[in-house]
C-alpha cells in the first residue's frame, strides 16, 4: 500500500459512503451528475441509474440467478437419479395428491424444468449487467488501455 501523498489530504466520501474522484480536470463536474436512463454505450445498450440503485441491482439480480442456477441443477439432478432426495419427495407429493406420472412423464418434466431455471438464471444475470451507475464506464481519452 503506497503512503497518501501530500496533496490528498482528505477523501471526500457522499451519502452512501462511496468515495467521490477529486482529480483537477473532473473538480468542476461530479460523475453523480450524470443523467440517468437508456442509453447505447461501448459494449451494448445500458441503462444509467443512481449509484446506490446499481448495487441493489447488482447484488439481487446476481443473487436471484445463482438460485435459479441451483435450482435448476437441482431439478436436472433429481431427472437423471432414480435414487435422489427431490425426486423421492415430488414423487411422495405426486402420488397423495392421487397423481401417479410415469417414469418418463416425470424424467421430462423435471429435466425442461430445470433447463427453464437455467435459462432464467441466466436471463437475471445477463439483464443486471446491462445497468450501469451514474459515472461508471466512462471512456478515458488519454489512457493507454483498450
Amino acid at each position: 500500500m503506497s503512503p497518501p501523498s501530500e496533496t490528498d489530504d482528505t477523501q471526500a466520501f457522499d451519502e452512501t459512503g462511496d468515495p467521490v474522484a477529486k482529480d483537477a480536470e473532473d473538480a468542476g463536474k461530479d460523475p453523480r451528475d450524470e443523467p440517468t436512463g437508456p442509453r447505447v454505450g461501448p459494449d451494448g445498450r445500458e441503462i444509467v441509474v443512481p449509484f446506490r440503485l446499481y448495487k441493489a441491482v447488482t447484488v439481487f439480480s446476481t443473487l436471484a440467478a445463482v438460485v435459479a442456477y441451483l435450482i435448476g441443477f437441482t431439478l436436472i439432478d433429481a431427472a437423471t437419479l432414480q435414487i435422489s432426495f427431490v425426486r423421492t419427495t415430488i414423487v411422495y407429493l405426486l402420488n397423495s395428491a392421487g397423481l401417479y406420472p410415469s417414469d418418463d412423464l416425470l424424467v421430462a418434466v423435471l429435466a425442461i424444468t430445470g433447463i427453464g431455471f437455467l435459462v432464467a438464471g441466466t436471463a437475471v444475470y445477463v439483464l443486471g449487467t446491462r445497468f450501469r451507475g451514474q459515472g461508471m464506464g466512462k471512456p478515458q481519452g488519454d489512457s493507454s488501455e483498450t
